[in-house]
């Protein structure tokens, strides 16, 4: 007999309102259905009201662990917009901050997956090495979570050379580290056991499904858009795109290791090879009429902002496409004919972001059935009367 079993939106496992739904048959999930929409903070809409300057701040705040990523992908298209290019300095800063930020999520990664194993001191261990990395990006920007260090032709902040000392230094430990969860991810006897066979994906799957990323990577799928579509100066830094062929959470955990040692050879790269000169030009205010589509490997895989302007200082249209959403279809034909007991796991494979997936918000014409146009002074306005509604019927004074 078939059972449909609701996990979320609320949910002890969720870290974000999610809802899924899983027809089972006894143990085995036979089906799955996602439902989306939970989590929508109208951003594209809010971006059309600001300017692309105010709108790095916006575009940082889609993901909290990947905002440097969002930021990134959406000042390369604007700089293409406005025909600027930042100075070298520049950007070797921005992927540098980029790199570490990779680095920064993959040990987060490790640590949830070793958590949803039952493998804690596994997390304990990654996310203590996990500050050494969050230290370096607060002593560069002053940040230890949205750094706030890109702007439209460069960055906002230089490092001195004994930052850039102290950082290099940093490198010898994280890579002494990272040599151990790969000896102890690849042989502990538990942690592997329990990782390998779950959530498998094929290579055709994962191509059929338009997988991206490390969930890609790890069905034997070399694709990076730092490689193949080589942004900013990844056409000049030599690295290797990581893979596995195990098709499932083993190999994704296998994946993110090896990621970790090519960001720290990026890093080292960045770092001895850091040319002199300033890290920013001035750039206009207004772009000329046109559209871009801008591409960057995001931690999770690749990230895509569509931007559209009108010859205004502020976009006409920015739309994303975040790595999480190009990842949902792959975690659904994964699931499918797993064990309740692995749907953590599965989940958690991805490196989900709920909030990078949804950004927007329509409106719906209850008579006519049709989407319609809402200005963000209209939402505030409308949810300004419902809150005095609801504040009426509590008896309690509305605080806007």
């Amino acid at each position: 007999m078939k059972f449909q079993i609701p996990i979320g939106p609320q949910h002890p496992a969720l870290k974000e309102p999610i809802s899924l739904r899983m027809t089972v048959e006894g143990e085995v999930i036979r089906d799955a259905d996602l439902r989306l929409g939970y989590n929508h903070r109208g951003i594209e809409k809010l971006a059309e009201e600001r300017t692309y300057l105010q709108n790095i701040y916006l575009t940082e705040r889609i993901c909290g662990i990947c905002s440097h990523s969002h930021t990134t992908c959406f000042v390369q298209g604007v700089e293409a917009l406005l025909e600027v290019v930042a100075p070298r300095r520049g950007q070797f800063l921005r992927y540098l901050v980029a790199e570490l930020e990779r680095v920064h999520s993959h040990l987060l990664w490790l640590g949830v997956a070793g958590h949803e194993a039952g493998f804690d001191s596994f997390f304990m261990y990654t996310w203590r090495d996990r500050e050494v990395v969050m230290d370096i990006l607060e002593m560069i920007s002053g940040n230890r979570v949205h750094y706030a260090i890109n702007t439209l032709g460069g960055v906002r902040r230089d490092i001195d050379e004994a930052l850039r000392t102290k950082i290099l230094d940093s490198l010898g430990i994280l890579r002494a580290r990272t040599d151990y969860y790969f000896k102890l991810g690849a042989n502990e006897p538990s942690f592997v056991g329990r990782l390998a066979g779950v959530g498998r994906l094929s290579k055709e799957d994962a191509l059929a499904l338009c997988a991206v990323g490390p969930t890609a990577r790890a069905s034997g799928v070399a694709h990076d858009v730092r490689r193949d579509d080589p942004y900013g100066i990844y056409g000049e830094i030599p690295f290797e795109v990581c893979t596995a062929d195990s098709c499932d959470v083993l190999g994704r955990t296998v994946v993110r290791i090896k990621e970790l040692g090519q960001s720290y050879n990026i890093i080292e790269y960045l770092l001895r090879n850091l040319p002199d000169g300033p890290v920013a030009v001035k750039a206009p205010r207004r772009a000329k009429p046109g559209e871009v589509v801008s591409r960057d490997e995001a931690p999770r895989g690749e990230n895509i902002h569509y931007i559209k302007a009108n010859g205004s200082d502020k976009p006409e249209r920015l739309k994303v496409r975040a790595p999480t959403l190009a990842n949902y279809a792959a975690t659904l034909a994964r699931l499918k004919n797993g064990f309740i007991a692995d749907i953590p796991l599965i989940f958690a494979a991805i490196d989900p972001c709920i909030c990078c997936a949804e950004r927007t918000v329509e409106l719906i014409d209850g008579r006519s059935g049709r989407p319609t146009v809402v200005r963000w002074s209209d939402l505030r306005r409308r949810a300004a009367r419902r809150a005095g509604r609801v504040s009426k019927k509590r008896n309690v004074e509305c605080p806007l």
